[in-house]
């Protein structure tokens, strides 16, 4: 009686040219899902701004906070004024430059769009500031431009960035 060799080189070939496809797929949708990612995350999103008064829209993604969405999940408080509104925005602007890693890219009379970049993975998120000088706040948008959820960091931001404007940074 033959014993059965341990390894049946008739059958791994046929099975060799199936892996290997497959092998070539996911490394085919990994690279197409890198590509993606880039893309997105080093393209400016469009319909930001202000309208009406009101920042964009916050995505239905959890990845993103604002003062002025109705969504409670989402929903953060605007600033108050310090003085007027060149005070207040040359505030804004202090506690961005303390902050670090956010460069502003657009500034207006009552508006500024900043990109703040995560350290290891480099991923950019759009901060929106809109100076409502008849009310005297403050609005606040923080958006990740990539991927689904921030893991709550749209939200530390806001947070971090409302210390330092309270605290002798934002004078």
């Amino acid at each position: 009686m033959n014993p059965k060799p341990f390894f049946n080189n008739e059958s791994d070939n046929k099975k060799e040219p199936n892996t290997m496809k497959l092998i070539a797929v996911i490394l085919v949708l990994i690279a197409a899902t890198v590509i993606f990612l880039i893309v997105q995350n080093t393209t400016m999103p469009s319909g930001l701004g202000v309208k009406n008064g009101q920042l964009s829209p916050v995505p239905k993604s959890p990845n993103a906070v604002s003062s002025q969405t109705s969504d409670e999940k989402k929903k953060v408080e605007p600033l108050p004024f310090k003085g007027d509104l060149r005070e207040t925005k040359d505030a804004v602007k202090r506690i961005l430059r303390t902050y670090g890693n956010i460069e502003i890219q657009a500034e207006e009379i009552n508006y500024l769009h900043a990109v703040s970049t995560t350290p290891t993975m480099r991923f950019h998120d759009d901060l929106e500031f809109y100076f409502d000088e008849k009310a005297g706040l403050v609005h606040i948008r923080s958006a990740s431009r990539t991927g689904y959820s921030d893991m709550g960091l749209n939200r530390e931001r806001y947070k971090r960035l409302t210390t330092l404007y309270q605290t002798k940074q934002g004078k």
